[in-house]
């Protein structure tokens, strides 16, 4: 069985206020785009269950990365036979993308589908809320408004068809807990899912991601490929996440594949 996880980006970010855990609820919404990592289940008749890796290198042991903790979580609660699991990475990590996330959540549904496990649609979202905040979106793989610390699921009525999106992800590492620190939570004067509403065109300077003011000014190269995309015509233009991956939204074909070097570059059309 063979499946391809795929990417995310974040359409507007706003840090709302922290809470008394030390978490911060925010507002965002999550946009599947077709980058994708190929994540593939076969049977072995080794003894125990093993991950193989390819693409882009993974830093860390593979029995931490997050799809072996899928696997453990139902192998675990279910008694299941072993297997073998490769996965070849596409989906930069580090970058806001939510690939790390994504792989986690396909083996869930993967391995539920392979061994015909008795979980509902419910269950089977505990189980990825379990490994991350955002990974039941990939379950469900459409424009979604999240809030809470993102684990909490609205629908959105949102529609970039034929848009095309170019990602650029610079050869720069943002640590998550470093970018929430720099951020003085606050309400937005327009919530994300207000401006979300509005024509495309309107989003520059109101569809903010509140991580954008801290990261540019540690990383100017960050910034700079977001102005860059918007003098290359982009509709609209942000960094995903708290970074360090950006893109931008076209109306028309663009190819910037040479225009960013040492930087990861895909382009894509929005399919949703």
């Amino acid at each position: 069985m063979i499946r391809f996880p795929n990417a995310k980006i974040n359409l507007g970010l706003r840090i709302v206020s922290r809470r008394p855990d030390g978490y911060h609820n925010l507002e965002t919404v999550f946009y599947p785009i077709q980058l994708q990592d190929a994540l593939e289940l076969v049977p072995t008749s080794d003894p125990a269950t093993s991950l193989t890796l390819s693409g882009i290198v993974i830093d860390g042991d593979s029995r931490d990365n997050l799809v072996m903790k899928a696997w453990r979580r139902l192998s675990e609660r279910f008694d299941l036979p072993p297997v073998s699991i490769h996965l070849h990475k596409a989906i930069p990590f580090g970058a806001g993308l939510g690939g790390g996330s994504a792989d986690a959540a396909f083996l869930l549904a993967m391995a539920c589908d392979y061994f015909h496990l008795p979980l509902s649609d419910e269950e089977l979202d505990r189980e990825a809320a379990a490994l991350g905040a955002d990974c039941p979106f990939f379950l469900h793989n459409k424009p979604l408004l999240a809030k809470g610390i993102g684990d909490e699921f609205e629908p959105v009525a949102l529609s970039l068809k034929g848009s095309r999106l170019v990602l650029v992800k610079p050869a720069v590492a943002v640590p998550t807990a470093v970018a929430y620190s720099l951020v003085t939570p606050a309400e937005p004067d327009e919530p994300v899912s207000v401006t979300i509403a509005r024509p495309v065109a309107e989003w520059r300077d109101r569809l903010v991601n509140d991580f954008e003011k801290s990261v540019f000014a540690r990383f100017p190269e960050v910034g700079a490929i977001k102005e860059s995309l918007y003098e290359a015509g982009a509709v609209y233009a942000s960094m995903s996440g708290s970074g360090s991956s950006v893109f931008g939204l076209f109306d028309r074909e663009v190819d910037l594949a040479d225009c960013y070097r040492n930087c990861f570059v895909w382009s894509g059309m929005c399919e949703v």
